[in-house]
């Protein structure tokens, strides 16, 4: 029985435990740490304890388990599904081998505006990040009707084997594409294909003004670029100089900064290369349309899901302008066609559908988000809520968290009513003390984190996991609703809890949203064989950017010493 429908089942039998448990469980109670066998779970809690670990670390030394917490520009694999044959800015093939923009100066000096040291490279098999949205762009130009983008952000080729390792329990490859998830073994009727690409940015270190919308200093303090030759020609490649994908390295002539997700999302969102922190917008900070933007004008609906906060760097570079990844309010009033500080006579039009997290995050002060900031929630004000909200005058069937409702049961009803009507549907979910995303699932598929970097764990209550739905049962809501649209939509899905985990360095974390992020294509999946197929529809399941996760011991995630 595959993690979805363990998911389904955990879910009912907690909503029935939760009807009874008023009597038994004082307020506050939460689940009970009792997970005797679970492997991952003990490798975690012992790499923690002594900060080492003989099976996996993040960063370049095996005697510090947490050396690197953040991101790195490791190349990121991407999978296609509706592509092999599609026509030849469709298919993956026209972006790689010889073909790989890295192989040409005029590409290079289009994507970066210079000739980053190191970076055109003769043998360069790899597309750039930007060839995602070009591969979105001719699907919707040569009619493709179901577009879907899922990006598992933070998630690089290591800690995909790492969960394929652990799901298969045994070791079955050590390069290229690989199986032991859903998105690595479909094959979408011979129509999927395997690359890897570049993530950098255009530059780090560009300064801006959240409230004038401004920048100041155009192409930033460090300019960005891939030299394959100190980073590795593919993603299961040893950098021949491990400093060099931290973005840290002082031996060549440019140390190429890693990008964020705000950056990254940008690019395969908008198409461009832009600085460390922009959404949406130029190196120069002008707005630029998104696949979205487009798609809607074309007659087509677009949405966005994500399991983080509703405005994180991610789902705002679906849709969203800002200098700032943290002009959090204003990103979410673009989302939802609201006026902003980037829109503030004409706003957006807005997404069709909307559902992640950001619930209960309550703040009274946020410099980042500037002058305009309103205190409250920090992604969603209550005013901004209420105006769009259909029963007062708005456009969107509104399913927000709320004290013992199941979460799954009140957005998929919200959403069949928003399908029948013809609205739009927000869903706004997420755990306040736990900042706002959707509880984190563990490698055996429970709702348990164990300790991370700082030895410690979030603990939900028994109410967090009933009044939240699952990365999966939100996707399925957003499907309910796009799914009415005759001329056909795009859709992004984020699994942003794999990001989270790797800053914490937290194997247990990881391999569960890897997990949780694979169930979401397999809903995609499963609909696409009911609703249509893989010539009219299309996706892309990749990354936005990698961290720094080593696998020393493989075969111990599977309990054995197997090697491919």
């Amino acid at each position: 029985m595959n993690n979805l429908r363990w998911q389904f089942i955990f879910r009912f039998v907690v909503a029935r435990v939760v009807l009874t448990a008023v009597s038994v469980y004082p307020a506050g109670t939460c689940l009970a740490e009792s997970n005797d066998g679970d492997l991952v779970r003990e490798l975690q809690q012992r790499a923690i304890a002594q900060n080492r670990s003989d099976v996996a670390h993040w960063g370049v030394t095996q005697d510090n388990y947490k050396q690197w917490t953040t991101h790195t520009n490791r190349l990121v694999p991407v999978y296609t599904y509706g592509t092999r044959g599609a026509g030849p800015k469709i298919d993956l093939s026209h972006y790689m081998g010889d073909h790989s923009p890295y192989r040409s100066e005029r590409e290079i000096l289009r994507l970066y505006g210079r000739l980053p040291a190191g970076t055109l490279n003769e043998e360069a098999t790899y597309l750039d990040q930007t060839n995602v949205f070009d591969i979105q762009q001719a699907a919707l130009e040569a009619g493709k009707k179901y577009l879907f983008l899922v990006i598992f952000d933070g998630m690089d080729w290591q800690t995909t084997r790492a969960a394929a390792i652990h799901n298969q329990q045994r070791v079955t490859y050590d390069q290229g594409r690989g199986q032991g998830t859903h998105f690595q073994e479909f094959t979408a009727d011979g129509t999927s294909q395997f690359g890897w690409m570049v993530t950098a940015p255009h530059n780090d270190g560009t300064k801006f003004d959240v409230n004038t919308q401004t920048v100041a200093n155009p192409g930033g303090t460090a300019g960005g670029g891939y030299d394959a030759n100190r980073g590795g020609a593919a993603p299961w490649s040893e950098p021949i100089e491990p400093a060099y994908i931290t973005g840290s390295s002082k031996q060549g002539p440019e140390r190429h900064p890693y990008t964020d997700s705000a950056s990254s999302a940008t690019s395969m969102t908008a198409g461009i290369k832009t600085f460390n922190g922009a959404i949406n917008l130029d190196p120069a900070g002008q707005p630029v349309s998104t696949i979205a933007h487009q798609a809607q004008l074309a007659g087509y609906a677009a949405g966005a899901v994500s399991s983080v906060p509703v405005s994180h760097a991610t789902p705002a570079s679906a849709y969203a302008h800002n200098v700032s990844r943290n002009d959090l309010q204003d990103l979410t009033r673009d989302l939802l066609g609201q006026p902003s500080i980037s829109h503030p006579t004409q706003p957006l039009d807005g997404l069709e559908v909307l559902i992640a997290g950001g619930f209960g995050v309550h703040r009274e002060k946020d410099a980042n988000q500037g002058t305009n900031f309103v205190p409250g929630n920090a992604y969603l004000t209550d005013a901004d809520r209420k105006a769009v909200d259909v029963r007062n005058g708005g456009r969107y069937a509104v399913a927000l968290r709320s004290p013992g409702k199941n979460g799954a049961t009140l957005l998929h009803e919200t959403a069949r009513g928003a399908a029948r009507s013809g609205h739009r549907l927000l869903g706004f979910f997420g755990v306040g003390a736990a900042k706002g995303h959707l509880p984190f699932a563990t490698a055996n598929g429970d709702f348990q984190p164990t300790v991370g970097k700082a030895n410690t764990a979030e603990k939900y209550e028994l109410a967090d996991l009933v009044e939240n739905p699952t990365l999966a049962e939100m996707t399925a809501a957003a499907l309910t609703v796009l799914q009415t649209r005759p001329q056909g939509f795009w859709l992004m899905v984020e699994s942003g809890d794999v990001d989270w985990a790797n800053h914490d360095n937290n194997l247990d974390n990881a391999i569960g949203a890897v997990n949780c992020g694979d169930d979401a294509v397999r809903v995609i999946t499963d609909w696409v064989r009911q609703h249509s197929n893989w010539q009219e529809s299309l996706m892309i399941v990749t990354a936005d950017h990698g961290h720094y996760l080593n696998l020393i011991r493989p075969d111990a995630l599977a309990g054995s010493h197997e090697a491919p």
